[in-house]
């Protein structure tokens, strides 16, 4: 982690941690850590905080890093305070998490994690909203995307056990490894 932080901070201006609040157990906030694959200062855009394929706010290393999924090593720091566990839906902003309504409020109980089996089936998402019109991109995340991984995540949560967790432990470690081999 030390090697990658290194390299985020000679490759591109700005800090090599991103910092962003996010939604955890019981709706409390907390800063999630990511080694930053994103150009500094941005900007704010519409659908700025979602990132589609070939977003040019993403920089040459942030691509690789977020190709091995490398960039999340930093939510480690997150599992060791108890803000994330390993396996549990992935925290999302307030703004989106307070769209939710009904039972998939529920997901507010369980503490968030690293991966998960939404995790596995939308592991190429912006590939899937780079399909959809830059000025939608939000909606559909919002009325599409989130209620899946809401649903499939609340549904995994209720029935979690420890070999799940390592089952998807394993899954995660291979989608990462074998990434190539029918993507979705």
């Amino acid at each position: 982690m030390a090697m990658l932080a290194i390299i985020v901070k000679a490759s591109s201006a700005g800090p090599f941690l991103f910092r962003q609040n996010r939604i955890g157990k019981n709706g409390e906030e907390f800063q999630v850590l990511k080694f930053r694959t994103m150009h500094f200062h941005t900007g704010s855009n519409p659908g700025a905080f979602i990132t589609r394929s070939g977003d040019n706010r993403v920089t040459p290393m942030g691509r690789w890093l977020r190709k091995w999924k490398l960039d999340e090593l930093p939510q480690l720091v997150n599992v060791f305070k108890g803000d994330m566990s390993l396996v549990g839906h992935r925290p999302d902003m307030l703004k989106y998490m307070q769209t939710l309504t009904g039972q998939d409020r529920n997901i507010l109980y369980f503490r968030p994690g690293i991966t998960s089996p939404a995790s596995l089936k939308f592991r190429n998402e912006e590939q899937e909203l780079a399909r959809v019109p830059a000025q939608e991109m939000e909606q559909f995340y919002l009325t599409n995307l989130l209620p899946q991984k809401i649903h499939m995540d609340l549904d995994y949560a209720e029935r979690a056990t420890f070999l799940t967790d390592c089952r998807i432990l394993l899954q995660t470690a291979l989608s990462v490894l074998w990434r190539h081999r029918g993507q979705r």
